[in-house]
């Protein structure tokens, strides 16, 4: 039954949920199709959190992308329609927000947590050459021991085997 089921929403249910999801907007020229093209894949949703414009049905984006058709027809610019979109949205639309103090530790925080690791790998990595070099260094004194007790060994390894 289950099988059943979920063969009936392959079949007949998604593909209207699929084509209703399909946009067709037309533009005189392929420069503004491009231009177009390359918002909705940069410009995020402000409802879906980390989906752009292009991959999301959700009523905000339609809405976004509606608007952006028109202001490309428009002839408006490249910054025209991001400070637009800034300035009803907020930075959140931008995937790759500009540099200020709110957004410092947002850019930073990579490169920091690189710079963390590298240190901590680093550091690990001089303390066991430190340790490694400090065990094999053994004293006359200690050599001598380690020979008898592994000639003593020997001897008793030995005995055992006849």
């Amino acid at each position: 039954m289950r099988k059943f089921l979920l063969l009936f929403w392959i079949v007949l249910i998604m593909p209207g949920q699929i084509m209703a999801a399909i946009d067709v907007y037309e533009f005189p020229t392929e420069d503004e199709r491009r231009r177009y093209q390359k918002f909705i894949e940069e410009l995020r949703c402000p409802k879906c959190k980390n989906n752009n414009l292009a991959g999301t049905n959700s009523e905000i984006a339609d809405d976004l992308r509606r608007e952006l058709h028109k202001m490309v027809l428009e002839g408006k610019s490249d910054d025209e329609i991001i400070d637009f979109m800034v300035s009803r949205y907020g930075d959140f639309v931008l995937y790759r927000p500009p540099v200020q103090s709110n957004t410092l530790a947002l850019w930073a925080g990579p490169v920091i947590f690189l710079l963390i690791g590298l240190g901590a790998i680093a550091w690990v990595v001089v303390r066991r050459r430190g340790l490694s070099g400090a065990e094999t260094a053994l004293t006359e004194e200690e050599q001598r021991q380690l020979a008898a007790i592994l000639e003593s060994e020997k001897a008793d390894s030995q005995k055992s085997k006849n």
